[in-house]
């Protein structure tokens, strides 16, 4: 394996921070996540709240991954836009978000669009506004298995909430959601928690469609038959996951790129990613990981500031590049208008711009 993957020629670097991904561990990453279906792309459903990123999109395509889940209206135009055919938006359009959602399936007639509820009212709400636009809206029922964040419980009557939806005139009933982040431990531990619920679900709805889980149970689900499998961290990777999700072979692909600005004292440095480069909603130990060096230890985080104390014996001087690994890498690609990508040489070749990082695109 080649040391220090993560060092990028001196000379194409670019001012700091920035993100750098790594062309050819972003495809080595699809390679395996389709191996875990045995080869069957239909049986994926991408997020990609994770990448927000049509040059990401346009590799889905190569390895003919031809549906997306997202969260965000602004992901869903990034997708249609790139062309991808099925596009599931795996949040409840209520009040102006639902008249958003109707102008762009009106924008791409040619798109196959769905979304998700978890109570009749919304459903009947997207049905009157089907009915006005002359359109018939594609939705799966939102199941809750103990996360607690949306849906309906699976220990209520779903089956008659989705007999009830499926009278709806102007609604298409495609099947049914499951987002189960709530679920921990190791693989063996998850595979059973997921398989207590994903009981209850299949002995009541073996015809009906289903897309579920994340990254934490997508092993599970992987080994389901006819069941659409939804994790989206798997492109970039990260160090929550490496440490937590341990038999999923991905490889980190995202780097933050960082300069030491400072010596403040003799054994610490400030080095310029803060609060504003990386995902700081953990406590500061599970922020980043210094690839750099392990006796590297971050000890205080503001806004433009990180603080490291070197336990090593090597030597850093003001100017050094600091290669670290973000501990959720998803709200990180978030803080950055672009990747910077990098090819196999490490050289950067091109600019990725983070295409769905606001709210609003152009709908």
């Amino acid at each position: 394996m080649q040391k220090n993957w993560w060092e990028i020629k001196s000379e194409t670097l670019i001012d700091t921070p920035f993100l750098a991904v790594y062309e050819d561990r972003v495809r080595q990453n699809i390679e395996k996540l389709i191996s875990y279906v045995k080869g069957d792309t239909q049986r994926l459903r991408p997020h990609i709240k994770t990448h927000k990123n049509a040059e990401v999109l346009e590799l889905f395509k190569i390895y003919n991954i031809k549906k997306i889940k997202c969260a965000t209206i602004s992901e869903a135009e990034l997708a249609a836009n790139q062309q991808i055919e099925d596009i599931l938006l795996a949040y409840q359009p209520v009040g102006l978000k639902a008249e958003r959602w109707i102008s762009l399936i009106k924008k791409f007639p040619e798109t196959h669009f769905s979304t998700i509820v978890d109570n009749l009212k919304t459903a009947s709400d997207l049905n009157e506004i089907a009915k006005r636009n002359n359109l018939v809206l594609s939705v799966y029922l939102d199941l809750n298995t103990g996360m607690n964040r949306t849906g309906f419980s699976i220990s209520e009557n779903w089956t008659g909430l989705i007999d009830a939806i499926s009278q709806l005139k102007n609604i298409q009933f495609e099947g049914i959601h499951i987002y189960d982040g709530h679920i921990k431990g190791n693989v063996e531990e998850r595979n059973l928690e997921a398989s207590k619920s994903f009981e209850q679900i299949i002995n009541k709805a073996e015809h009906f469609k289903i897309v579920a889980g994340g990254s934490n149970t997508f092993p599970f689900y992987a080994a389901q038959e006819n069941v659409e499998c939804s994790p989206g961290t798997f492109v970039f990777w990260d160090s929550n996951y490496q440490i937590h999700l341990p038999e999923q072979d991905f490889k980190p692909a995202l780097v933050i790129v960082g300069t030491i600005i400072s010596k403040p004292t003799k054994n610490t440095f400030c080095v310029d990613i803060g609060y504003k480069a990386v995902s700081s909603e953990n406590p500061i130990d599970k922020r980043l990981t210094i690839l750099n060096d392990e006796n590297l230890i971050p000890t205080a985080h503001s806004e433009e500031h990180l603080i490291l104390e070197n336990k090593g014996q090597n030597q850093y001087e003001i100017g050094d590049i600091i290669y670290t690994e973000p501990y959720h890498v998803c709200p990180t690609v978030a803080l950055y208008d672009n990747l910077q990508a990098v090819n196999k040489k490490q050289q950067i070749y091109a600019q990725w711009p983070v295409g769905a990082r606001g709210r609003k695109n152009t709908i």
